[in-house]
């Protein structure tokens, strides 16, 4: 077996298995990591998409803000993703917000982060969305994967990325 395709059931064991939560601290140590200018490249529905990805710290340092522009101009898409660790429990809350408009940035997601691998799931009425988060220390990148539920207890691939420092 390849060393890839190990990679891959990693990531897929990864991202099924339910995660303990780690104590706030770690989880905010872990989402320090995304701070900074990226260039994400993948694919959405299958096709081809390249975005900027700027992360800074916000609102006193509680949150750190994904702000995500599609390269093409105008921009075709563009969001801004709040994630902050729940200070009241285990866990991660993140509020994602897009030019798609108001009505789909309800509900908030809740997650957990467990090492360097953070899963958000958001329990969108249209269906369920789970984000997987996946930090390279090794490269200094991030892995990206969100896929939405299949109506049949599974998951179906949405969009898959991978973030590189610019």
């Amino acid at each position: 077996m390849t060393q890839r395709r190990l990679l891959l059931i990693a990531i897929a064991v990864a991202a099924s298995a339910p995660l303990a939560a780690q104590s706030p601290a770690a989880t905010d140590s872990l989402l320090e990591r995304f701070v900074g200018q990226w260039a994400m490249a993948g694919t959405v529905r299958g096709r081809p998409a390249t975005y900027a990805l700027d992360v800074s710290r916000v609102l006193q340092g509680k949150y750190v803000e994904l702000h995500m522009t599609d390269v093409h101009l105008p921009p075709g898409y563009e969001a801004r993703a709040f994630l902050g660790a729940d200070t009241s429990g285990a866990g991660v809350i993140a509020h994602w917000l897009d030019n798609f408009g108001a009505a789909y940035s309800v509900p908030t997601a809740t997650g957990a982060a467990r090492g360097d691998t953070l899963v958000l799931d958001f329990p969108y009425p249209s269906g369920a969305f789970r984000d997987t988060f996946v930090y390279d220390r090794t490269h200094d990148h991030w892995d990206m994967r969100l896929e939405r539920a299949d109506g049949n207890g599974g998951w179906t691939l949405f969009a898959q990325y991978e973030a590189h420092r610019r």
